[in-house]
């Protein structure tokens, strides 16, 4: 018998060094996670900074849709883009000196009337609006037809009785109505509390399309989405290593001199 001395490996083990590899490829992919997450993370919030305007709603005209103190965020939009039921930030001089939060219920060329049987009439049809509450009917207040001047909307606030809204400005030259090009913003959500997206205002379907909804949501789901994949990146990659570090040990141990 020769002193030669054969060193022999459990099949798979790969060799001396071989449990590395499990640590390089974590590393690798816990890297691809942490960017890919800072990517959505960082685009969000940019999106959502270039589409949406933060504003504190002071009063509770919009309750119980939006209460006072709410946090809301509007999409930058142009005027000529409102519809019918959407809530928007707009600012007139007649009106106050600050933005105001309204509903959109009537548009130009539109016939608007309250109340029959407790509900708005606009162009011959009775709205249903879901998000008043309850015991809102009860606190309507009648006002005779208005005639929407073309270019021109008129708004209400969600709290009928306790909103300073058109119908407080009908004596006004515009008979109560504010100029599209006032509009600066359509509210999308409420974010504190964090109450989400609008209901969507169906009643006023029957009347025209509604206004699509912003990208909320997705602005939302990229934030999250990215914040999942920093962390879990973070995260995956030590323990990868660790796992890696075991299987090294295990199998080394294995290996066979003779």
């Amino acid at each position: 018998m020769s002193g030669q001395r054969t060193t022999r490996t459990v099949p798979g083990t790969g060799g001396p060094g071989s449990g590395r590899a499990p640590g390089r490829t974590g590393r690798v992919l816990s890297n691809l996670a942490v960017a890919l997450g800072l990517v959505l993370f960082l685009g969000g919030f940019v999106w959502g900074a270039v589409v949406y305007r933060p504003y504190t709603v002071p009063t509770t005209s919009m309750a119980p849709t939006i209460g006072a103190g709410d946090r809301v965020l509007a999409e930058r939009i142009d005027g000529g883009e409102v519809r019918r039921g959407d809530v928007v930030v707009f600012t007139d001089e007649a009106w106050s000196n600050a933005p105001m939060v309204k509903r959109v219920v009537a548009v130009g060329g539109d016939k608007v009337s309250c109340c029959r049987d407790g509900r708005l009439t606009v162009n011959g049809e009775q709205i249903d609006e879901p998000y008043l509450a309850e015991d809102t009917v009860t606190g309507f207040a009648d006002f005779p037809e208005v005639t929407v001047p073309k270019g021109r909307l008129f708004l209400l606030g969600d709290e009928r009785s306790a909103s300073l809204d058109s119908t407080a400005h009908l004596t006004d030259a515009a008979r109560g109505t504010v100029s599209r090009g006032a509009v600066q913003a359509r509210v999308d959500a409420v974010v504190w509390p964090m109450d989400g997206s609008l209901q969507a205002p169906t009643g006023f379907e029957k009347l025209g399309a509604l206004s699509s909804p912003g990208p909320f949501g997705t602005v939302v789901a990229a934030v999250i989405g990215g914040a999942v994949l920093v962390l879990g990146g973070a995260a995956y990659g030590p323990l990868a290593q660790r796992a890696g570090a075991s299987w090294a040990r295990t199998n080394g141990g294995g290996a066979g001199v003779r």
